[in-house]
């Protein structure tokens, strides 16, 4: 087998994992945030979630449309982040498939689940049962503006990641740097 397709093979096996963990861990967080909290802090945690959902989209988006060569002269001036901003350059396949498709995908299926429990918490404050005319209504509503709002922002966030791609990039890298040396992660 090619060399590249068994790195590709490893490389989408490795994120099914990390995604199957990150989705069970979101999961369990906004479940359990969720049912200790009033409807509105609970709509407002699943505004938080689509906004993640977001800002992963454009960064992935940013790392695909940036381009390397600003970044070289940075490095050069041994400005802190510029080597990290070339690697996610380097890296555009990957880190955007992990901002785009894992956390931006988790943050979709994590927002509609967490909008059936605020849902749910809505219509037994009104009194009304599960699949009650008010309950679909709600349902219907709120699914609705929840998915409105989520590619409503994407759109808006790859405009901006096209056209400010530098700017987003250097700022992640700064931000990966910082992790990179406060935690010792080596996120790359």
């Amino acid at each position: 087998m090619d060399a590249n397709i068994k790195r590709s093979i490893k490389f989408s096996l490795t994120i099914a994992v990390i995604t199957f963990v990150l989705a069970a861990i979101f999961s369990v967080i906004s479940s359990s945030i969720l049912s200790k909290v009033m409807w509105l802090i609970g709509l407002l945690v699943v505004l938080f979630i689509v906004f993640i959902g977001v800002i992963f989209d454009m960064l992935g988006i940013a790392a695909t449309a940036a381009d390397e060569k600003p970044f070289h002269a940075m490095a050069a001036e041994k400005i802190p982040g510029a080597k990290e901003a070339i690697r996610i350059i380097r890296n555009a396949d990957k880190f955007a498939s992990f901002c785009n498709d894992v956390i931006g995908d988790i943050s979709g299926i994590v927002s509609g689940t967490a909008t059936a429990v605020v849902v749910i918490q809505i219509s037994h404050l009104l009194g009304y049962t599960d699949g009650s005319g008010v309950h679909i209504v709600l349902s219907v509503i709120l699914t609705s503006l929840v998915a409105a709002l989520t590619v409503g922002g994407k759109a808006i966030g790859k405009y901006y990641a096209i056209h400010s791609s530098t700017k987003i990039i250097f700022r992640t890298a700064k931000v990966i740097e910082f992790i990179e040396k406060k935690f010792k992660i080596k996120i790359f």
